[in-house]
């Protein structure tokens, strides 16, 4: 049976912290390897985390201070043995099936295959189901079909991935070396290197439940708009452009900068706004102005005072 390598990891997260990782020592998958980290929490977290994994087989590590989600996850990921890895959120909840049906999809697709994906439940506070992530994406129309296989320009163009979800083989770590710690937004920059050498395999069932809080690492991770996070989403783009190898792959590049831009415009974030429009231009790709709106002629403004 292959390892897993479970990287655990809370921040404030002491109401969830039982309920998660009970969903871990259900597994039926038997040969886990579980890393936890606490990220410096400033509430009961880590007299919960002492408490509730005394005896246990695991390693437990106690940061004094916050640094950070993606450099957390690396310290954990250094130490890992096994030959896949999960990134979960002391937040979240998996179910009793996930790393088997999980690892068996990327044991079956074969070794182009390095990572695998699912449908996913969102809960609240409560626990209580309040919408199925796949559901959710086609009903507001992001998208008709779920990709897999190649799916770096699909990446590029707009999420469908549940980040919990995934499962992925140490080999893609290793040759990535990581997370990227000097973004606040890892998810975006690893779909777009790792889907440009790997193949994603998706499980088209629910496996996992994906805690919906004000302050969650999930709901933090789409706001990207705070936190400097739309600073991380631009050089996440401009790596993206060096990746690049095909016109289509420019072109659902293109897809991704003109969104961008419009968020840009909708947060008079200025001066990223003229950085995307230097993206576009430098790998000579149009700026959708049809559809950029009253923020466009404040841009141009803005631009013109400098």
């Amino acid at each position: 049976m292959s390892k897993v390598t479970v990287i655990a990891i809370s921040y404030n997260h002491e109401a969830y912290i039982k309920e998660a990782l009970q969903s871990v020592f259900a597994q039926n998958h038997s040969d886990i390897e579980l890393i936890v980290l606490d990220d410096g929490s400033t509430d009961k977290s880590q007299e919960v985390l002492r408490q509730f994994l005394e005896g246990k087989d695991c390693e437990l590590i106690l940061r004094e201070s916050n640094q950070g989600y993606t450099q957390t996850f690396n310290e954990g990921l250094l130490k890992a043995t096994g030959d896949f890895i999960v990134d979960f959120a002391l937040d979240d909840v998996i179910k009793p099936d996930f790393l088997g049906k999980s690892v068996a999809a990327l044991n079956g697709a074969g070794e182009e295959y390095g990572v695998s994906f699912s449908n996913a439940e969102y809960i609240d506070r409560n626990s209580k189901v309040t919408d199925i992530h796949t559901q959710w994406l086609t009903e507001q129309g992001i998208i008709d079909w779920v990709p897999q296989g190649n799916v770096f320009q699909m990446v590029l163009k707009r999420y469908f991935i549940c980040t919990p979800s995934m499962v992925i083989r140490k080999s893609v770590f290793d040759r990535l070396g990581g997370y990227d710690s000097d973004l606040s937004y890892e998810d975006f920059d690893f779909w777009v290197r790792s889907s440009r050498y790997w193949k994603y395999a998706y499980v088209d069932q629910v496996l996992i439940q994906k805690r919906k809080l004000d302050n969650s690492m999930s709901a933090q991770r789409f706001r990207h708009h705070m936190n400097g996070q739309m600073n991380s989403v631009f050089h996440v783009c401009e790596k993206a452009a060096s990746l690049c190898e095909s016109r289509t792959d420019y072109q659902a590049l293109a897809n991704r900068l003109n969104y961008e831009f419009r968020q840009c415009l909708r947060f008079r974030n200025w001066e990223l706004a003229a950085d995307y429009i230097r993206v576009l231009k430098s790998n000579r790709l149009s700026l959708d102005l049809a559809s950029l709106g009253v923020g466009w002629f404040g841009l141009r403004l803005r631009l013109k005072l400098r």
